[in-house]
């Protein structure tokens, strides 16, 4: 290892030193710019940390003022993993907030990405053995207190903080912002390829880092729909999943934050509420608008933002003891879409506390392979401007062609309609070729018939018999929305998303249907006041 360049930094230092020392590169020796009123600032240094498997990573250590580590004092640590294609710096603003208040924080560049060490992994096993690596370092160089131990991050960080809190007893606090519990779940749902997010992050991960053979078979075979290796890709996808070492995670007692956006389009937030509702220690999930990561993407700049508030205050609870009554709030906290105020829950189930079912009557015929216009937006762009202006992904409702869409509409409703939680859509498809997709879309529809998004989901079947009715099951992505008095809901079905890969084969066609035996439906989870 190295010997650490020191610099007393705060934001503006850390902005400073962006473009070289964030990259990987250690500043030259004096190179960092004096910061303003530096006499009580928290230190920051850069190190080249052991990883797992003998390789090197990247990182920085922002530390209080004066702490050493041969002196007495101790402080609580945390461990924050970069987003992916993140460089080291990403953390600079919190981390720095974090040892003014008392805290040891080390952040290091994830293995495989920029000058990091390694091929990128995907949250496998080297990458779990990498925290357990940087907390063995930072307990011997650094002013770490051994028994106050937190670990948080966004995206790709909070899935590598997650999956080391089943495997290193050590970490008593987690805040996992924007990651995923079951990573299948989250890119390959309703067994279709999430085509924008796979492709955003292979591409990313090119330009970015190395990865290594395994992850571009991996890739390779899920961008080409490659069936022989499905199983294989599962495999791969569980170890990679939270959701895989709960039992491990609740046994080690970890107290666990979890914040998501209801727009993510990368990993989108029905995995995390399942997860979350299967932890047995402390717990907290919190579920806002937005995209990937842009519910707490200004905290990440220095600016206020609700998602690391409650960060801080986590950690300063469970790691501290301070007594700031976050263990006395309802652990479940949501912002509506519509609204800018906060509601409280005991547990995801108990979220919703009615359900409204529409029944989905009658034979509809759709032609497959031409997109309709109904679609779930862009990645990364579409529901950002849902949080930041309220505008969804819209149609017009009556202008879609009847060929190539299903469309099924409620009742206009006399009040508002507070949708909470995960609408779940049941049919029945009667196919013309063994292999097809769909796409279900909730719309709110005003009086002039623009839809705007509520939800979304796709459904992929392979191996069905043509021309033999099968159930379908399909639950929409989880949201919170309120419906306004004088409007309606409306289903939509089409075979094409840019969202997503679909598998209809040319010339194919599907008929919904509502047997009697078995009629359609579409539950819509509600809350009333």
């Amino acid at each position: 290892m190295g010997h650490p360049r020191r610099a007393t930094a705060t934001v503006v230092t850390a902005a400073a030193l962006f473009a070289g020392a964030a990259f990987g590169l250690a500043p030259a020796a004096g190179a960092a710019p004096a910061a303003p009123s530096a006499a009580a600032a928290p230190s920051l240094t850069f190190h080249d940390i052991p990883g797992s498997g003998g390789i090197t990573l990247k990182g920085n250590v922002f530390a209080p003022a004066g702490a050493t580590a041969h002196g007495a004092a101790r402080y609580p640590l945390i461990v924050l993993p970069t987003s992916w294609a993140m460089p080291q710096i990403e953390y600079a603003a919190q981390a720095e907030k974090l040892a003014d208040s008392g805290y040891v924080v080390v952040s290091y560049t994830s293995r495989g990405f920029w000058a990091s060490g390694g091929s990128i992994e995907v949250g496998g096993p080297p990458d779990i053995a990498d925290v357990s690596s940087v907390i063995d370092w930072a307990l011997a160089n650094t002013a770490a207190d051994p028994a106050e131990i937190g670990m948080g991050g966004v995206s790709y960080g909070a899935g590598i903080s997650l999956l080391a809190a089943g495997h290193d007893k050590r970490i008593k606090a987690v805040v996992a912002m924007s990651g995923w519990a079951d990573l299948i779940d989250s890119i390959y749902s309703g067994r279709t390829q999430h085509l924008q997010a796979a492709a955003l992050l292979g591409g990313l991960g090119e330009v970015t880092g190395r990865p290594g053979a395994e992850l571009r078979q991996t890739l390779t075979d899920f961008l080409g729909s490659n069936l022989a290796r499905e199983q294989d890709m599962i495999d791969w996808g569980r170890k990679r999943s939270p959701a895989t070492y709960l039992d491990d995670i609740n046994k080690n007692g970890a107290a666990v934050m979890l914040g998501n956006a209801w727009g993510d389009t990368i990993f989108p937030p029905n995995s995390y509420a399942k997860f979350f509702d299967e932890l047995t220690g402390p717990k907290r999930l919190e579920l806002r608008p937005g995209d990937h990561a842009t519910a707490e993407g200004t905290g990440l700049l220095g600016l206020p933002n609700d998602t690391w508030t409650s960060a801080h205050r986590w950690f300063d609870h469970y790691l501290k003891g301070d007594d700031n009554g976050i263990e006395h709030e309802q652990p479940v906290q949501l912002k509506s879409r519509s609204d800018d105020g906060y509601e409280g829950y005991p547990s995801w189930a108990a979220v919703p506390n009615s359900k409204e079912r529409l029944s989905l009557d009658g034979t509809k015929k759709v032609l497959t392979g031409v997109d309709s216009g109904a679609d779930g937006g862009i990645a990364m762009l579409s529901n950002t401007l849902d949080q930041i202006a309220r505008i969804p992904p819209m149609v017009s409702v009556p202008l879609l062609p009847r060929a190539f869409a299903g469309v099924w509409e409620s009742g206009r409703y006399a009040t508002e309609r507070r949708i909470r939680g995960t609408a779940t859509l049941h049919t029945t498809i009667t196919s013309t070729k063994e292999s097809g997709t769909l796409v279900a879309y909730l719309y709110d529809v005003g009086p002039l018939g623009l839809g705007k998004l509520v939800s979304n989901a796709p459904y992929t079947f392979h191996g069905e018999t043509p021309g033999r009715p099968f159930p379908v099951n399909l639950e929409l992505f989880s949201t919170a929305y309120d419906v306004p008095a004088g409007h309606h809901l409306a289903l939509v079905t089409d075979t094409v998303d840019p969202l997503y890969i679909e598998h209809n084969p040319t010339g194919a066609q599907l008929t919904f249907s509502s047997p009697e035996s078995d009629p359609s439906y579409l539950s819509v989870p509600l809350r009333e006041k």
